[in-house]
């Protein structure tokens, strides 16, 4: 990391996009950690697992894309306020209420997916404090935030035993209350914000196929690793007949190590180049996620696997989003939001498609080699555009930026 990073841009709002990031993603995922749990009481079944996980996923897509115009629009700090007001709320009535049935558990989910739209308003707030030449770095930190879905897997089973997994939805309103008080102290919107645009110039963004391009290689990436994290928890109580509470500690050793590793990803991708950086990472998660489905049996090695996988699409989420503001520096806000949105999608067709593989097929297999197939195609389609970003907006007469 290069030594006058820390002398650019503004640190209080870095800190800020990183951790309202994090707790948003804590909460965004948080019905999968408790999965195990809220299961046994409601008698689910494997697809119903898996659909319940996936929800949030889903919608937490869709909404990326409105926070991404509300971004643009009334400004990253007010947008961050609205969505954390939401999810806040959410959440008190569920701890009241309580959640009796499947169906509330959806609804809850599609509450949570407010939290997982932050990250349309996250990356743009320390993005537009920062140069070319740091934007790998500076994205990779605020993108940290996806840790917050490790503090989920390793507190939330723990806690659900301790005081029920109804209580724990009360219990996660005392650290997000304390994130909104220091974000509306702390975060301040960069001067000179790009100018707001009418709908018809956002929907105009996908017309251009590198927003198509640059759409797919995140689903694989983030989505691989969104999806990971919420089906985790089940996958290795199903696995290897983990309780809920070790199964939560497994998955929240996966989900840190793939989260700490973004900023690498990130700053890896300022000094050697995106492109570069982004292919290793799919041949890596590829190979991987293919081992894995071979049904480890040993504990340690399924561990050690996922580890693997999670950290390669850690570091490929880094790398996206060192490319992303190069093409994009003026849509950041509406890209930001459309890219997301891919992300959570292919974040929700990975957990819903591991709860069919299960029913269907009694095993995980299908579904992990299907997205090792994802990830492959994404290579290829990186291969195939990568000459023509290096000789146009990513030339050195354009950027200073490797690209």
């Amino acid at each position: 990391m290069k030594q006058n990073f820390w002398q650019a841009g503004h640190k209080p709002t870095l800190f800020s996009a990183f951790l309202y990031f994090d707790l948003s993603f804590m909460v965004w995922v948080l019905l999968g950690p408790l999965a195990v749990q809220i299961a046994g009481d409601l008698a689910l079944t494997p697809a119903q697992k898996g659909m319940m996980v996936a929800t949030p996923v889903l919608t937490g897509a869709l909404l990326r894309m409105v926070m991404g115009i509300l971004v643009d629009q009334i400004q990253p700090k007010k947008a961050g306020i609205i969505g954390q007001v939401i999810v806040i709320a959410a959440l008190a009535f569920a701890w009241l209420n309580g959640i009796h049935s499947y169906q509330q558990a959806l609804v809850l989910g599609v509450f949570l997916g407010v939290a997982g739209a932050s990250f349309a308003v996250a990356l743009p707030l320390a993005s537009r404090w920062y140069p070319p030449e740091h934007q790998g770095t500076a994205l990779g930190i605020a993108g940290a935030g996806n840790s917050g879905t490790a503090l989920a897997a390793l507190f939330a089973p723990g806690l659900a035993l301790a005081f029920g997994w109804n209580n724990v939805f009360g219990l996660a309103l005392i650290p997000l209350v304390i994130t909104l008080v220091l974000y509306s102290l702390l975060a301040k919107d960069a001067p000179n914000p790009p100018a707001s645009k009418s709908l018809v110039e956002y929907l105009n963004v996908l017309k251009d196929k590198d927003a198509w391009w640059f759409m797919f290689f995140y689903s694989v990436t983030f989505g691989g690793f969104v999806g990971m994290a919420s089906s985790l928890t089940i996958y290795f109580n199903d696995q290897y007949g983990l309780d809920a509470v070790h199964a939560g500690y497994f998955t929240a050793a996966c989900v840190f190590a793939g989260s700490l590793v973004r900023p690498i990803g990130g700053n890896l991708a300022d000094r050697l180049g995106g492109i570069r950086t982004l292919s290793v990472m799919y041949i890596i998660a590829a190979s991987f996620l293919f081992i894995l489905s071979l049904g480890l049996k040993a504990q340690l090695s399924g561990l050690l696997v996922v580890i693997c996988a999670m950290m390669a699409m850690g570091m490929g989420n880094g790398a996206v989003f060192q490319l992303v503001p190069q093409r994009f520096r003026k849509e950041i806000g509406v890209m930001t939001g459309l890219i997301g949105m891919a992300g959570g999608i292919g974040g929700f067709y990975l957990a819903s498609s591991l709860g069919y593989s299960k029913q269907l097929t009694g095993s995980y297999q299908f579904g992990l080699i299907m997205f090792a197939i994802l990830a492959v195609i994404a290579l290829v389609g990186l291969t195939f555009v990568k000459q023509r970003w290096r000789t146009t907006w990513g030339s050195a007469a354009v950027t200073s930026a490797k690209i």
